[in-house]
């Protein structure tokens, strides 16, 4: 059995990129997500991490991102895992070397806004048997 499934929940770093592809001119968008883990140390601190994740959404799903999605929205995405290599040259002459490079991308599958809870909203408020349409995060 192979699983190649990606869940990510973060913000959008800045304004997705549309693109397209030249010679095809299928269309795409660049999402730069950031997710952010905590721990407490064993100095008893609390330590914190953001990781930064390439999405890209292609045809209709990047059109979605390009013209709905802002900096700072907070959403869902679910996809594949994806590598890529090529290799850049560095120098000149005798002392040309070539390196060998591995990207890693998520090819986006869906994508999701999430709501955020409004600063003056208090979830503990919403009685335990109701069934909201949309959860806010």
């Amino acid at each position: 059995m192979h699983i190649n499934v990606v869940h990510l929940i973060g913000y959008l770093g800045k304004n997705p990129e549309h693109k397209s592809v030249k010679a095809s001119d299928r269309k795409y968008a660049v999402l730069s997500l950031a997710t952010q883990r905590s721990w407490k140390g064993a100095d008893e601190e609390w330590h914190s991490k953001t990781e930064w994740h390439r999405v890209v959404a292609w045809n209709g799903l990047g059109e979605y991102a390009a013209t709905k999605l802002r900096k700072g929205d907070h959403i869902y995405v679910e996809g594949t895992l994806v590598s890529s290599t090529f290799e850049k040259e560095f120098g000149k002459g005798k002392t040309k070397i070539t390196v060998p490079f591995k990207t890693w991308q998520v090819k986006a599958d869906s994508i999701r806004k999430l709501n955020r809870a409004k600063k003056d909203e208090v979830r503990e408020s919403v009685p335990v048997d109701a069934q909201p349409e949309e959860v806010p995060y």
